[in-house]
């Protein structure tokens, strides 16, 4: 039997209810997931309907092993983080006329003069 990505994603949700189960989130089970998912792709690829790169799940490892994952991720693709990007978003996508918030799309060089 192949293992799927619907299959692989549905592991994951359940991993991720176990770490919301307690009192703190953490990540735990999604880490120990993401390693044994790596271990199972590089050992028996054949078994597996996708076939991320080893680095692929790495960088997610990595991520999700961070004080602040989505800081983690951001930093890694978009080198910044959540909130500066959604900062960065917010300067190029709204502008604000009298108190009320109204959606534009700003030119990419527009918003970087404005940093």
């Amino acid at each position: 039997m192949k293992i799927t990505k619907e299959m692989i994603f549905e592991q994951f949700k359940d991993a991720t209810k176990k770490d919301q189960k307690k009192k703190k989130e953490t990540f735990t089970y999604r880490i120990e997931f993401l390693k044994t998912l790596k271990d199972d792709i590089k050992s028996n690829p054949k078994n597996f309907d996708i076939s991320p790169t080893q680095q692929q799940l790495q960088n997610l490892i990595d991520d999700w092993s961070a004080t602040k994952p989505i800081d983690a991720f951001y930093k890694r693709v978009f080198n910044m983080t959540y909130a500066e990007k959604k900062q960065q978003e917010e300067l190029e996508y709204f502008t604000y006329e009298n108190g009320e918030k109204k959606e534009i799309r700003k030119s990419k060089q527009e918003t970087q003069s404005i940093h």
